[in-house]
């Protein structure tokens, strides 16, 4: 009986043994996958709402979110002085979490000497209809848009020829921000201070070389997807689609003990037309057999430039950063400009002339902590102040003009009639561990004119007036 039961027992014990082993070796192979996604895989985002009210009709996108400008008068007919009316200025308010965000960056993964990265980054945006009707966007349910989505590789420790010094290349391909605009103010409003400065993502082949402690060379080529160039069809990709020719930046940064000088160019050349009218040798239409005006193909192109400076110095709880680009057109960069046509050519295509628009601002952050701190939530109180200011110089060359005295073609997305126009924004931004509050006040005047182009110049100015919008808005976010 005894040595029964030592047989069963050693049975046993040999049966038991593997399934603890292969217990041992699910649980590592669990805690090994954990591991691998935690280092690998790095999902953020954040959970947002605006309320926001307006003292009078403005200029705004993404559920009226995205603010611009504030609308220029629109007085009503009548000779009655005690019924004489702006419809323009009428207060309103909203709230919405449209701009929500998801986002997943993908890191730390190495092939010899080459390191890889990527992002994708989504979130909640436009889909807000507007009903016939109505004004403003305010019905509907919020689409789901893609922000970013790129991947990087890196090379680090490369020699520098003469010199001690190593440098560093990235090269990024995919959807991004535009070097333009990679350096953003510091508001909490959805339009990131625009349009006194460049907001742009674009798909993008971009490459930045640091060339020691000291010096960033950035060089890329970009198309154009979501913010596109203006036309005789409106804004859409297809100029630079017919154009065939990529988006071109060039810069330089530099950065020392707290500080950060950044200058680049943006070039773009579009051609806005690739189907003209034929002329004949007095400039007058000639007519198909269809009896109306015959379609060719022509050959077209505006090419601008966009410079740019920027500055930034951070220490401590203190940072300030300034920006100022003069450019041309400039529309595919949420700001404003566009372009004209200048001379009508003998082969029935047309020459362009563009706009320019001196815009700048700066933007100064001061604030810590504060209270009784606790280490998984850290308490600050940040104080901002931004300011801008935007004006528009004019055509580069004269418009070309019809008989009649009208403009050939003048296309600017937004409003046509601004001289200029200036933006005050002070914010209070509470924050308590990945939760955040802040409260901003911003008031945007614009000088308007009466409308009437000048065809030497572009610019309209009789009857200048200025037209002042206040925007408050409380923000909440969590951030995860």
């Amino acid at each position: 009986m005894k040595t029964e039961r030592i047989i069963l027992i050693a049975l046993c014990t040999l049966l038991l043994v593997p399934a603890s082993a292969q217990e041992v070796t699910k649980q590592q192979k669990k805690e090994a996958a954990k591991s691998y996604l935690k280092q690998h895989f790095k999902p953020y985002g954040f959970i947002r709402n605006y309320f926001t009210y307006d003292s009078r009709e403005c200029i705004a996108g993404t559920g009226d979110m995205y603010f611009y400008m504030p609308k220029d008068e629109n007085w009503n007919k009548t000779d009655d002085a005690s019924l004489r009316e702006d419809l323009n200025a009428q207060s309103s308010f909203r709230f919405l979490s449209l701009t929500t965000r998801v986002g997943l960056n993908i890191v730390d993964y190495k092939w010899r000497n080459t390191e890889f990265s990527g992002k994708i980054e989504a979130d909640f945006y436009a889909g807000i209809s507007t009903a016939s009707g109505q004004t403003h966007a305010v019905t509907g349910t919020a689409q789901f848009r893609l922000r970013q989505a790129y991947v990087a590789l890196g090379w680090d420790s490369l020699p520098i020829a003469g010199g001690k010094d190593l440098a560093r290349v990235d090269l990024t391909v995919g959807q991004t921000w535009h070097p333009m605009a990679a350096d953003l103010c510091d508001v909490i409003a959805l339009n990131s201070g625009a349009p006194f400065g460049p907001f742009n993502r674009s798909p993008q082949v971009r490459m930045d070389a640091r060339l020691g402690k000291l010096f960033t060379l950035t060089a890329a080529g970009l198309w154009q997807m979501q913010y596109n160039s203006t036309g005789p069809q409106g804004q859409s990709a297809e100029y630079i689609l017919y154009s065939k020719t990529p988006e071109a930046y060039l810069g330089l940064s530099i950065h020392d003990k707290g500080w950060l000088f950044r200058v680049g160019a943006d070039v773009l050349s579009i051609s806005p037309r690739h189907i003209g009218e034929a002329l004949d040798a007095s400039g007058n239409t000639i007519m198909g057999t269809d009896g109306k005006p015959l379609q060719i193909k022509v050959k077209e192109r505006i090419t601008t430039a966009s410079p740019f400076l920027y500055l930034q110095y951070k220490k401590g709880e203190f940072s300030f950063k300034a920006k100022t680009i003069l450019a041309q057109a400039g529309e595919h960069m949420n700001m404003n400009g566009g372009y004209g046509v200048k001379a009508i050519n003998p082969d029935g295509s047309y020459s362009y002339t563009p706009t320019r628009t001196s815009s700048s601002w700066i933007s100064l952050v001061y604030g810590g902590k504060i209270g009784a701190q606790e280490e998984k939530h850290p308490q600050k109180l940040q104080g901002i102040l931004f300011a801008g200011y935007v004006e528009n110089l004019g055509t580069k060359d004269a418009l070309a003009t019809n008989t009649d005295g009208s403009l050939v073609g003048f296309y600017y997305p937004r409003v046509k009639n601004m001289n200029r126009m200036w933006r005050l924004t002070p914010t209070l931004l509470y924050t308590v561990g990945k939760f955040q509050v802040g409260l901003e006040y911003d008031i945007t005047s614009v000088h308007y004119s009466d409308g009437k182009l000048n065809a030497a110049n572009g610019l309209s100015q009789n009857g200048l007036h200025w037209v002042t919008n206040h925007r408050v808005q409380l923000m909440t976010k969590y951030n995860f």
